[in-house]
């Protein structure tokens, strides 16, 4: 399938979704968003792919915010639907079961910084730019940003960033937390592909179960939790990747981890 705002490739496992309107610095329309459903589908439903790595096309912006000329036009009813419909798509991301990077490769401001928040971690060239300025427009985020970032980053600082609608640098992302790694432009995607092949290598059940217990803790109590991963970790030793990776480890060899969800 092919798309006019994605361009999606999947090699050894590891699939890359890069958003492309790079005259319109590649900024979130209805059109995109209803593409990005579609990818998300077609990525969940591939067994193959172990890793979704997120990027934004050309070397100004991963996602530049909304589209406001298109924001611009919307009464209050048509902005709640294109909130929702962003939402729906950017939990769904979040849900993928299959662990996701952001390689972020410039500015990642408005539903940019709310994409990236919804990825399981972010790496971020030395030009990224990190923001949520929608209250210069008079509004506020509205695809989630209030919710993700202050449970990343803490309210604090995540009212700080909201009420002024400032932008941080990466490396100031990375002091708050925002992101794991800063890179030079010309290796960013480099060393994103390197960690996603390290992952990619892993067992299917391993990455399902342990990506399930990480999130689960960001919403139940610690003892709801124990109890998550002490059930995870019971189906991964029963799985065909646990034998594998337990008898490599006994026979002094590397893993070959080709175990499916259902064996």
């Amino acid at each position: 399938m092919s798309y006019e705002n994605l361009v999606l490739t999947v090699d050894a496992g590891i699939a890359t979704l890069t958003f492309n309107r790079p005259k319109a610095l590649n900024a979130l329309n209805g059109a995109l968003l209803s593409e990005m459903a579609l990818a998300l589908d077609r990525i969940a439903a591939d067994e193959d792919v172990r890793v979704l790595v997120l990027t934004g096309s050309g070397d100004k912006a991963f996602i530049a915010g909304a589209d406001i000329s298109e924001l611009a036009t919307f009464n209050a009813l048509e902005a709640r639907i294109f909130s929702k419909k962003g939402h729906d798509v950017i939990g769904r991301l979040q849900a993928l079961t299959i662990p996701v990077i952001a390689a972020v490769n410039g500015f990642a401001l408005g539903g940019g910084s709310e994409m990236a928040l919804a990825c399981d971690f972010i790496y971020a060239s030395e030009a990224a730019k990190f923001g949520l300025p929608e209250i210069t427009l008079g509004i506020i985020p509205g695809f989630g940003g209030t919710q993700r970032l202050p449970r990343l980053i803490g309210s604090n600082m995540a009212k700080e960033m909201i009420f002024t609608g400032k932008m941080i640098s990466a490396v100031e992302a990375k002091s708050l937390g925002l992101v794991n790694t800063v890179c030079s432009p010309d290796t960013l995607m480099d060393e994103v592909m390197k960690t996603a092949r390290a992952i990619a290598a892993k067992g299917r059940v391993a990455l399902r179960a342990a990506k399930c217990a990480v999130n689960a803790a960001q919403d139940v109590d610690l003892q709801t939790g124990c109890n998550i991963e002490i059930d995870a970790f019971a189906l991964c030793l029963a799985s065909e990747d646990a034998k594998e990776g337990t008898g490599a480890f006994l026979e002094k060899r590397k893993a070959e981890f080709k175990g499916t969800y259902t064996r």
